[in-house]
């Protein structure tokens, strides 16, 4: 089972969560005092507890000049500014951008030549990462209003995809690999932080609305994620683990959900990791034969 499910009804879900989320952290922000808020990918419904998925993401110092809402607010399972090198001048586009604290750090690296997107489909959400941005006096940066799948760019308009813990929360995956492979620039490249599965997942858990949310029960084999790719035109696809869930990781997953906990997570112990996932548009390939020029 790939984890595909009906896109409508993991979208209504999905955002019904990340604006729940967002506005915890508004209001927090507003009160000037705020404790940690839990991720989408916690699966215990952002009750304040800080999950497996989401913890030690970014190196230390890296976010330390960012507002504190931004670092709140980053809901991810990985840090994707840290798997490709960003170059000044370049285009960078975060998929489900959030409180917008990967768009902010893509925008110090490209600089002032350079321009850094989040795109994200609830309106909280954008206007916290509008706010984080005016905080962090960032000039360089836009955030968007739309979906992953059917992202509102020009083709071949961007030279980096990035995205954290996101594309796993869709339900027309292959339509987002499309999408992402439309407006890159041809050798343009795609660097995201995923969830996948090495192995089997019971179908209680791919049933799951709240797993879909908690980048669970939506999650693909790596196998799966690795053609979906090729299918949509990349290249070079590369899958590297960067972190195992194991029995205890589980358990936090399942918690509140209506689960046998330990009968479940024993079953998924090891099943579900972390992994950056990068692959790359192919650009024109050099050619001065009579074909192809002059």
């Amino acid at each position: 089972m790939t984890g595909e499910t009906n896109p409508t009804a993991v979208r209504d879900v999905v955002a019904e969560k990340y604006g729940a989320a967002a506005r915890r952290v508004l209001e927090a922000s507003a009160k000037a005092s705020c404790g940690p808020v839990s991720s989408c990918c916690g699966g215990a419904a952002f009750d304040g507890s800080v999950d497996p998925i989401t913890s030690n993401l970014y190196v230390r110092g890296e976010t330390a000049e960012l507002p504190s809402s931004a670092v709140l607010a980053s809901l991810g399972c990985g840090n994707p500014t840290a798997l490709t090198e960003l170059h000044p001048g370049e285009v960078v586009l975060d998929l489900g951008s959030g409180g917008g604290i990967d768009v902010l750090l893509s925008a110090r690296q490209v600089g002032a030549t350079g321009k850094a997107y989040g795109l994200d489909m609830t309106d909280d959400m954008l206007a916290l990462a509008r706010q984080n941005a005016v905080e962090a006096g960032a000039t360089n940066v836009e955030f968007l209003k739309g979906h992953i799948e059917q992202i509102p760019l020009p083709a071949a308009s961007v030279d980096v995809i990035i995205s954290n813990c996101v594309i796993n929360l869709s339900g027309d995956k292959d339509r987002v690999l499309r999408e992402a492979f439309r407006v890159l620039k041809p050798g343009g490249r795609f660097a995201v932080s995923d969830v996948v599965v090495r192995g089997d997942v019971p179908p209680a858990i791919r049933k799951s609305m709240e797993l879909w949310v908690g980048c669970v029960a939506g999650a693909l084999r790596d196998s799966e994620y690795v053609a979906k790719l090729a299918k949509a035109g990349f290249e070079d696809v590369q899958l590297e683990d960067t972190r195992v869930y194991g029995l205890e990781d589980a358990r936090a997953f399942l918690a509140g959900e209506g689960f046998d906990v330990d009968a479940l997570a024993r079953q998924i112990d090891g099943t579900f990791v972390s992994a950056f996932v990068r692959a790359t548009k192919p650009a024109p390939s050099a050619c001065c034969g009579p074909s192809c020029c002059n």
